[in-house]
């Protein structure tokens, strides 16, 4: 049986742009003219500036042919390598050749119609052969850039789609952890409610539907990247505490804190939930007694601490840290995604019960 196969990646052209490359050839032909400057000066030596710059004024045609071989770049980017390498030699050839043919030709005008001097400098093949090599030496630097310019940009096209791909797979991750519905909840609310109208309890039917009814549409509704301030997260919980006070009546009895400069933190959305839902399976569930959820937000500095503990029965401590398992990882993996090793989350036996303690900035989750 042959296995599947990732398919190749797709062929690509060139990422640098026209004004990067312009920049490019400019800078260098402008760091080679310095380089040349004294031998020019020297060269016209007594002559004025004149004929100065009308010599350097040939370092336009040299920008010119070093943009036509960047359009020859572009051209030949999805070309094979060797194809594309024996294309851009040739053209880094042709142009020396032009420039230097141009150079003669522009030497010799000059000599005749504006600087009679001119014409004592050099025109021989010998000197044409040199210049031909000089200037290939100089358009194959050119176009060398060209490549790490495009190589460079490329890199960071990649390094953004990389990005884009990690913060796509992580909204993901933090989606599938938020959205993980605690089966059971659902479950018991809707057989207390059909035991509730068996039974003839039709309003408190109504009211625990009405109730279920909207903390699911808060609970689908919310973005799992979303920061909400705690005043938020905690009237939901109150809502879900609500639901199961319907099913356990003078079993569940529940107290939210909340300091005032604490309540407007932002954290991320039902963030708090495993945690009580774990505080009624494992405290309220399996007790006869009356337990009492406690959910207390506290500000220190720059640091938010949320704790939610029960009084239940100081055998079901291990139960219940065995049991949360997976709602506690799953909080403790969306901390990490979204603040790294700024938050953190702490559980275990607590006085009588379970307590399990979330630390994380009040700034925010990092961008």
């Amino acid at each position: 049986m042959n296995g599947s196969r990732l398919p190749a990646d797709p062929p690509r052209g060139s990422s640098a742009s026209w004004r990067e490359a312009a920049t490019i050839t400019a800078s260098l032909w402008v760091f080679v003219l310095i380089i040349y400057l004294p031998q020019i000066l020297d060269r016209h030596r007594g002559a004025g500036w004149t004929s100065v710059v009308l010599d350097c004024a040939t370092i336009l045609l040299s920008m010119l042919l070093a943009l036509a071989l960047f359009a020859l770049f572009r051209r030949t980017a999805l070309w094979p390598l060797p194809r594309r390498g024996a294309a851009l030699a040739a053209g880094i050839a042709l142009v020396a050749v032009f420039q230097t043919a141009f150079d003669l030709l522009y030497t010799g005008w000059i000599a005749t119609t504006v600087e009679a001097a001119w014409s004592r400098l050099p025109r021989d093949l010998s000197r044409a052969s040199v210049t031909v090599f000089n200037y290939a030496c100089v358009f194959g630097v050119n176009v060398a850039l060209f490549q790490l310019l495009d190589g460079r940009r490329h890199e960071e096209a990649q390094e953004r789609q990389l990005a884009e791909a990690r913060s796509a797979a992580q909204q993901a991750q933090l989606a599938a952890l938020r959205f993980q519905l605690n089966p059971h909840f659902l479950f018991n609310t809707l057989n207390a409610i059909s035991a509730m109208i068996v039974t003839g309890r039709n309003a408190e039917a109504e009211a625990m539907t009405d109730k279920l009814s909207s903390f699911l549409r808060a609970s689908l509704a919310s973005d799992p990247m979303e920061l909400v301030p705690l005043q938020q997260e905690l009237s939901l919980i109150e809502d879900y505490l609500d639901i199961e006070a319907i099913r356990f009546g003078a079993r569940l009895a529940c107290e939210i804190d909340c300091s005032s400069d604490a309540c407007d933190v932002r954290i991320p959305s039902f963030l708090l939930q495993p945690l009580v839902e774990n505080a009624i399976k494992h405290g309220v569930a399996p007790s006869r007694e009356p337990v009492l959820i406690r959910v207390i937000g506290r500000r220190t500095g720059e640091a938010l601490t949320v704790t939610v503990s029960d009084n239940g029965c100081p055998g079901t401590a291990t139960v219940k840290a065995e049991g949360a398992g997976v709602g506690l990882e799953n909080i403790r993996r969306r901390l990490r995604a979204l603040y790294g090793d700024a938050a953190e989350l702490t559980a275990g036996a607590g006085q009588r019960g379970f307590e399990a303690a979330i630390r994380l900035p009040a700034r925010g989750a990092r961008g």
